[in-house]
């Protein structure tokens, strides 16, 4: 595997101005960006999200899910911090793909639970690589993270790649209507370390989009 730095710029937001770095996958031909603010090479610990692409939560403000409002969050955080990383993977859905995504989504509607829809596709629960974060937080000389996630499975797949995880800080945000039971199956099928009672409701998560 060769993941190959290509380029780096400014690149402001609602919450900072974040310096964008831009890596390319040989193997894959795909693209993914780490995001840094402050001064992350310092030896410390950082902290981090290590986030997938999700185009309907991220970019189409989704409420089936709670991407989108855990993107923005970490985000928040890391400014508010002053410095960390955000690292974004091109893997949609878990890893099989936008329109293999809206398939699942249409077996959700007629009662399926995210783990069944992708089973009845073929697909496994999850099939994202992290392995690919090293060589991305080798380069930004990042050494051990905080990592903001509530699922345990990406903190071993991230040590067991060779990632220093310091510690696990609980992302609990965007509770709605539409992705309790989304929510509900991540706790009880796929593992991740949440209740729904610690979560922010969506109604309460500012999303405004500041100048």
């Amino acid at each position: 595997m060769t993941i190959r730095f290509i380029a780096a710029s400014r690149l402001p937001t609602p919450w900072a101005t974040f310096i964008m770095h831009g890596f390319e996958d040989d193997a894959t031909g795909k693209d993914h960006i780490a995001l840094t603010l402050g001064d992350v090479a310092d030896g410390e610990p950082v902290l981090g999200r290590v986030h997938s692409e999700c185009l309907t939560g991220d970019a189409l403000f989704s409420m089936r899910c709670d991407c989108g409002f855990q993107l923005q969050e970490a985000l928040k955080r890391i400014a508010e911090e002053g410095r960390g990383v955000l690292l974004y993977l091109r893997q949609e859905g878990r890893g099989i793909g936008l329109l293999n995504k809206i398939r699942a989504y249409h077996l959700q509607d007629a009662g399926a639970d995210t783990v069944e829809a992708n089973e009845q596709l073929g697909f496994a629960a999850d099939l994202r690589r992290y392995d690919l974060c090293v060589p991305m937080l080798d380069h930004l000389g990042i050494k051990a993270l905080r990592l903001m996630t509530n699922n345990p499975r990406k903190v071993d797949a991230l040590t067991q790649a060779g990632v220093v995880v310091k510690a696990r800080v609980p992302l609990t945000t965007g509770l709605n209507p539409h992705n309790e039971q989304y929510l509900t199956t991540k706790a009880g099928k796929l593992g991740h370390m949440m209740a729904l009672g610690d979560f922010t409701q969506a109604s309460d998560v500012d999303i405004e989009r500041k100048p």
